[in-house]
């Protein structure tokens, strides 16, 4: 195993703190800050495999030398590992800040972390152990030791009345493990360069205040108190009914922004046309900004949303040759493929385009033309791959090499996609033409270029302001930051190609514009094609606001290439108000690959079975908003189990059904208890976090939201219990009356929030609870929309179950051919193979892994309660890797008892 780790990351901390605790067998690299990164910054550790995988995540690293040790996390450890990631992470990142850039000293230097390490205090105290999860030292210690160290290391900022936290700290910090972490990272140097970095960064953001904690082990009842005028105004709010709402606002076709009005444009970045989208392609993009429109659509805001597909450049020249196509042909096939797909998982676009037309054409050259009419173009000789053979230049993907920055060896002769790196062609070593696959050569070509160097001070200036006012995604402004901070360069942007858009300047009528120039002037065109008043949305900055959704890769030719052409031109277009950038969704253990058959692509999902909107709530679920995830089978069927059939779905079931059941139809009379107000005001605390969220475009924590509801909706009828009520005395039906009309309306509710992630099974609710179309609506207040004598229609479940058979199935359907170097993936009931010699390091890694990969899968399991007979399944197969990997160490293959079996 190689652990890369960069001086003076505080990340670095815990993953070395780690690696040490677990002796771990890991061949440590070093670099500087940013080592690695590409974007002048600290970069995060890595954790590469012996089999290839790698790690990014340093609590994941962290976990993995814990796992391989045979150290399983409990329910506990795997709590404090999810509150340090999500609660504390931030606040020592906003400690560091002060203490690092401001200067801050002492108490005040770590005054962001005061509610965190009274927690800390208080739980060590109740549980009277000296570490976080019981009486020895485990993962959870290590992890949060080393998020606090960074901002601790003078311990007297602790303060003295948190005497168990400052023993436990003391203790963790006189480790070995730990103290030769901190010694090796958090150097002066390295700690003078981190701070560099960070006073280019700004000042990092509270964390938002939260309905519900993520804090270990917290009971229901711990979660932040209710006022009474909270419950007052709950209760007032309920009773204004929906005459409340505001009604429902329907544009007019085609929509064009309203004065006086909140006009959002969106964008989703726009596809190649040359391959079929995966899940990843799709979350990235097009059902992110789609979850935003239609939550837009819900709060009245006059909202376009447009995308299409991207046809010109050598991705559609190179595709057409291996099709024997036209690059016409290729486009007309593609973006019908391509809409197809869009259009099953239920993609709500105002209009799907394509740049394959006139006004992309008018629209690109006038760009071009007012550019190089203000002194924002310049000409220069460019060093060119040329294939002889071929008789023509080799722009782009038409070669192929190795990345002389991270030496891949499938890089394009314009962007790295392992590392990112953008490159020159020439720049490429052992370079391929991909057509013919002879060895070009080197020759000089005339090009123009985009000045940035001459637009760089405007780009500034209008950054600055849109940062400020605008929510710009942390890793889009750190790799804008990154392009700026070295200082910008002149820009090619065209190329030696017959497939684009033509360039208008003699002496390069024979060229067409660089792809990167051209596609995202594309969303202007697309807009063009709906309506023709399309410059109301794109030179209308005072009255417009622009989102533009993508993966990270896009950032810089958003954030910096389009926006200097914009305002290179002086037309006053309208720029990204808010810049919208995912990190990766990967494939269970790695990437999607269509030629090796691995991944869920878009035409495929269709034929899994599982309809669009279990699709589409999975990948908002696991949308990496702010780190890389993946995409698991054992994860979507729990997840659909868990909490759309046995979470949501039988909350809205059960509620409807009690005013079938009950009472013939028709929602009853509701007397409110202060119970009940306490839950108005609770539900109401969730669906303005939910508004804060989606505001924020934090569209995956806007979903727990939803869930949180439905979670508080089964308790209620759980704690009540209206199927036994019903049948006692007058005050007993009337309390299950009451019970049940509270329930069907925060049914009601939630078929409204729901809508922007599932709108089928939103409509369903909506037809199922005859829920009136002007009450399709969001508010920030929870009001009874569905009032006693309102009678509902036929109820039925909403979710079906996703069986292991049925999944299992899916993951060999999907999983392709599996690279040599990793191991296969265990089978139910195949014998597992002896292992080659005991003690051979590449058997005992490679069972390692699995160990720790079944491992995680078990413990999902547990977690979410799932049925036993899986879970008894899936232990078994934990146990028999278990006795294999003893077998490979040379140590007795005692099959281990599992841990709920020993006796305390």
């Amino acid at each position: 195993m190689r652990l890369r780790v960069a001086g003076g990351d505080p990340a670095a901390v815990k993953v070395l703190a780690a690696a040490g605790a677990a002796a771990a067998p890991v061949q440590l690299e070093w670099g500087g800050a940013g080592a690695g990164g590409g974007a002048g910054g600290p970069c995060g550790p890595v954790l590469e495999l012996r089999s290839g995988t790698r790690l990014f995540s340093a609590n994941a690293i962290c976990q993995f030398f814990f796992l391989a040790r045979g150290e399983e996390p409990t329910d506990l450890t795997n709590q404090w590992l999810e509150w340090e990631a999500t609660e504390l992470q931030p606040a020592a990142s906003a400690a560091l800040y002060s203490q690092l850039v401001r200067g801050k000293k002492g108490p005040e230097g770590v005054e962001a972390l005061g509610p965190l390490l009274a927690h800390m205090e208080q739980s060590l105290r109740r549980r009277g152990a000296a570490f976080l999860a019981g009486d020895t030292e485990s993962v959870a210690d290590v992890v949060v030791w080393g998020t606090l160290f960074p901002v601790l290391q003078d311990e007297t900022s602790l303060p003295s009345e948190l005497q168990a936290l400052r023993t436990w700290f003391h203790h963790m910090t006189l480790s070995e493990a730990c103290r030769k972490a901190a010694d090796s990272i958090l150097t002066p140097e390295a700690l003078l360069e981190f701070k560099s970095y960070l006073q280019k960064q700004p000042p990092p953001c509270p964390a938002m205040e939260k309905a519900t904690s993520n804090e270990p082990e917290e009971e229901e009842g711990s979660e932040r108190a209710l006022t009474e005028e909270e419950i007052t105004a709950a209760a007032e709010a309920w009773d204004r009914g929906s005459a409340a709402l505001p009604k429902p606002w329907q544009p007019q076709k085609p929509v064009l922004p309203v004065e006086g009005m909140r006009n959002v444009l969106i964008t989703s970045a726009l596809p190649y046309v040359n391959n079929v989208p995966h899940l990843g392609n799709i979350i990235g993009c097009v059902l992110s900004a789609d979850a935003f429109a239609r939550y837009c659509r819900l709060r009245n805001w006059n909202t376009l949303y447009v995308c299409g597909t991207d046809e010109y450049g050598t991705a559609t020249e190179t595709k057409a040759v291996e099709e024997g196509l036209t690059p016409q042909e290729i486009c007309d096939k593609y973006n019908a493929i391509h809409a197809d797909i869009y259009r099953w998982f239920d993609i709500s676009f105002d209009f799907f385009g394509r740049t394959t037309t006139p006004s992309q054409t008018r629209i690109a050259q006038d760009i071009f033309q007012r550019l190089l009419a203000r002194g924002f173009l310049l000409e220069d000789t460019v060093e060119q791959l040329r294939c002889e053979d071929c008789q023509r230049f080799l722009a782009d993907r038409f070669v192929e090499g190795t990345c002389p920055f991270c030496s891949y060896e499938e890089a394009r002769g314009d962007q790295c996609d392992k590392c990112g790196k953008l490159i020159n062609a020439v720049e490429l070593k052992k370079p391929q033409c991909k057509l013919c696959k002879s060895v070009p050569v080197v020759k000089p070509s005339r090009h123009l270029f985009l000045d940035l160097p001459k637009l760089e001070e405007r780009l500034e200036s209008w950054l600055e302001k849109s940062w400020a006012a605008g929510d710009w995604t942390a890793n889009a402004r750190y790799i804008t930051r990154s392009w700026i901070r070295d200082g910008l360069k002149p820009r090619c942007i065209t190329r030696d190609l017959k497939w684009g858009t033509p360039v208008p300047l003699d002496g390069f009528r024979d060229k067409v514009f660089y792809v990167w120039f051209d596609a995202p002037i594309g969303y202007l065109s697309i807009t063009a094609n709906y309506t023709e008043h399309w410059e109301r949305w794109w030179k209308n900055p005072e009255q417009v606001e622009l989102y533009n959704f993508m993966a990270k890769d896009n950032v810089p030719f958003h954030s910096v290439i389009f926006p200097c052409s914009l305002l290179g031109t002086e037309d006053n277009y309208t720029l990204v108000n808010h810049l919208i950038a995912t990190e990766y969704l990967n494939y269970e253990d790695g990437k999607f690959s269509k030629s090796r058959g691995v991944g869920v692509f878009g035409d495929m999902a269709k034929d899994t079975g599982i309809p669009a909107d279990i699709w589409r709530f999975y990948l908002l679920y696991v949308r990496p908003e702010g780190q890389d995830s993946a995409f698991s089978w054992s994860d979507l069927m729990l997840k659909n189990n868990s909490e759309l059939l046995n979470n949501l779905g039988n909350f809205i079931n059960r509620a409807g059904m009690f005013v079938c059941k009950f009472f013939g139809g028709a929602v009853p009379d509701m007397i409110l208890t202060p119970d009940d107000k306490r839950l108005l005001a609770r539900v109401t605390l969730e669906l303005r976090q939910y508004h804060q969220l989606l505001e924020k475009v934090r569209i995956r924590d806007a979903l727990r939201c939803i869930l949180s509801i439905s979670r508080h909706g089964n308790q209620y009828i759980q704690v009540n219990e209206p199927w036994k009520r019903i049948k006692g005395d007058e005050e007993d039906r009337q309390r299950a009356g009451t019970v049940t009309g509270v329930a069907v309306n925060m049914a009601s509710l939630l078929a409204v929030m729901v809508q922007p992630y599932m709108p089928s099974v939103s409509l369903d609710i909506q037809r199922q609870l005859r829920i009136p179309p002007e009450c399709c609506v969001l508010s920030h207040n929870f009001t009874c929309t569905l009032p006693a004598g309102h009678r509902v229609g036929t109820v039925s479940p909403l979710f079906q179950k996703l069986e292991n058979d049925q999944v299992e199935a899916l993951r060999k359907r999907f999983g392709g051919g599996q690279p040599a170097d990793l191991p296969a993936e265990p089978q139910a009931k195949q014998s597992p193979p002896a292992p080659e010699a005991p003690g051979d390091p590449q058997l005992i890694q490679e069972l390692t892994e699995e160990v720790a990969k079944q491992g995680n899968l078990v413990r999902q399991l547990k977690a979410t309660k799932a049925e036993k007979a899986q879970v008894d399944t899936e232990v078994a197969k934990l146990l028999e890797l278990k006795k294999q990997l003893a077998v490979a160490e040379g140590k007795s293959p005692e099959v281990p008892v599992p841990k709920g079996k020993r006796k305390k």
